[in-house]
């Protein structure tokens, strides 16, 4: 989402007034909270990934296809910081698909699931009478890990800012890694057994957007350091004299998306304690910190302090 699509969302979540005894987290969060018993919730989250949008057939397969679905929704588990539980993926086919492609995109779909021990459980077929474009729809059922599961909102004044592995470039070729990423689950729940995460949620639409995001949920601003924002090796390539589109590396990593790293913050204690103890394969970064200015900034490498230009994908715009 980003800003057209948060202005809806919010609208959405203000017609109904949900009771926080019943649903501790609703419309807005990577997933949504449905508490069943005293002690007992799960957590449920959809995605739909469009051909020509989230994929396309001429640089993937069916298989392909089929893992980015179930792992994008799995991220959404990460995000929170929750462990997956269980799956249904509907579809909607072009004219001419059979059981042959169905297999294709059901071992895909199992490939990321298996990952994470997560259930596919049912799901829904339809098929377009013409020849339309491919749908796949996923919904997600999480649970509780032995956190509470971490929201967008709950960033403070101080808090360092900080990402996993690499930004930028996801959908370029000869990598397209927006189709074979591995969604952070592990990663989220072992750092939230080693200190609190105030606020978190897994980068989908660009770092700019997401991590606006947080701010504007959790009442703060932000200042991020250019020299440190960890920038993939794909979108290094998005400026070497062969790479189709000349784009500065530094814009594909704010604005890109589609990295599903976690975009996360804590105490500037517990960022230090996490740094100094952390020794994942997953790399962490600290990138900035989050400041009283409700203002999106970024500090340049020559020292210079600008506001951050919000230009991450959104679906509604125009």
């Amino acid at each position: 989402m980003s800003a057209n699509e948060d202005a809806i969302t919010n609208w959405f979540a203000g017609q109904r007034k949900l009771a926080k005894s019943d649903f501790p987290i609703g419309i807005g969060d990577d997933m949504a909270q449905i508490r069943l018993a005293k002690d007992t919730s799960v957590l449920i989250t959809t995605d739909i990934l469009l051909e020509g949008v989230h994929f396309d057939f001429a640089t993937a397969t069916l298989k392909q296809i089929g893992y980015k679905a179930m792992a994008v929704s799995i991220s959404d588990c990460a995000a929170m910081a929750t462990i997956p539980i269980a799956a249904v993926v509907s579809v909607g086919l072009p004219k001419g698909f059979g059981q042959r492609q169905l297999k294709q995109l059901h071992a895909g779909i199992i490939l990321a699931a298996d990952k994470f021990n997560c259930k596919l459980i049912g799901g829904d077929i339809a098929g377009w009478k013409t020849k339309k474009p491919f749908v796949i729809n996923v919904a997600m059922l999480s649970k509780p890990a032995a956190n509470k599961p971490v929201k967008r909102s709950g960033a403070k004044v101080g808090d360092c800012i900080c990402v996993t592995g690499s930004l930028g470039g996801s959908g370029e070729s000869p990598d397209y890694k927006h189709l074979t990423f591995e969604p952070r689950v592990k990663e989220a729940i072992e750092i939230a057994k080693m200190v609190t995460i105030n606020a978190m949620l897994d980068i989908s639409d660009g770092l700019s957007s997401d991590l606006n995001r947080i701010c504007r949920q959790s009442g703060v601003g932000a200042i991020i350091n250019a020299e440190d924002i960890p920038i993939s090796p794909q979108a290094v390539r998005l400026s070497s004299p062969q790479a189709k589109k000349n784009k500065e590396p530094l814009k594909a990593a704010l604005n890109d998306g589609e990295d599903f790293e976690l975009l996360f913050t804590l105490s500037t204690k517990d960022c230090e304690k996490l740094l100094k103890n952390w020794n994942n394969k997953t790399a962490i970064t600290k990138i900035g910190e989050i400041t009283n200015t409700n203002k999106m900034q970024i500090k340049t490498a020559d020292g210079k302090i600008k506001n951050l230009e919000i230009s991450g994908y959104d679906h509604l715009k125009i």
